[in-house]
């Protein structure tokens, strides 16, 4: 990526017609082709920019930017008047925003306590594999029987349907006939509790920083009936 500080003015021809006068602006120049121009305010968005594929040009003090859109050309033309800095950076290969809160940290935290699903829960494998793909956890409860649990930031109806198709797999086996399923997320729809309910599937909603103890739970009260 290529960053350049300079006092420039910038004009735009294509679909519509734009001029930006003489002033000082970031310049974003990118290896896929990508052209941003910022301005110190406005926030994220850029003043003007041009999207790959684009052909960029340097002669004479001014970057110019073509790109084909059909039959016509956008272009973007920016005259520099006094650069005031300008550095490459070697960005390396792209990689994809990692969130915190994803089903993979929902796994890890269920994993060390799968108690908190369920009392007396114990964690037997994760990634359990099946022949339609791995479950999340396979646990066994306090009378020693199979649960195979799922786990999903947000649980729909798709996640009921992976469910059961684990569990029919699962359930092939003799020795894990009466293997039930948990499907534990973050957020429940109400139409996959609805189906899990009917398929026999127990719904539990988990928070994750309930679970890294950032914070306490919530307390729910209850009224006692006289």
């Amino acid at each position: 990526m290529r960053l350049i500080v300079a006092r420039c003015e910038v004009s735009y021809t294509g679909r519509l017609t734009a001029f930006l006068p003489a002033s000082t602006r970031l310049l974003l120049l990118k290896s896929d082709g990508s052209v941003l121009v910022h301005a110190d305010a406005g926030g994220y968005k850029p003043l003007n920019w041009m999207t790959p594929p684009t052909v960029i040009e340097e002669a004479d003090g001014s970057i110019v930017v073509r790109k084909r859109s059909g039959k016509t050309e956008d272009r973007l033309e920016i005259r520099l008047h006094e650069v005031l800095s300008d550095v490459a950076h070697e960005m390396g290969e792209a990689a994809g925003l990692e969130k915190d809160g994803v089903e993979r940290h929902l796994q890890e935290e269920l994993a060390a306590r799968p108690e908190a699903l369920v009392e007396g829960l114990r964690l037997v494998r994760r990634e359990w594999p099946t022949d339609v793909g791995p479950v999340d956890l396979m646990c066994r409860d306090a009378d020693d029987g199979w649960v195979a649990v799922e786990i999903k930031r947000v649980a729909t109806i798709d996640a009921v349907e992976q469910l059961s198709r684990y569990l029919e797999r699962i359930q092939l086996d003799p020795a894990l006939a009466t293997c039930r399923g948990i499907l534990a997320a973050e957020q429940l729809k109400p139409q996959a509790v609805t189906l899990a309910e009917g398929r026999g599937i127990e719904c539990v909603e988990v928070d994750l920083a309930v679970l890294r103890e950032e914070r306490e739970p919530e307390l729910t009260l209850f009224s006692l009936a006289r």
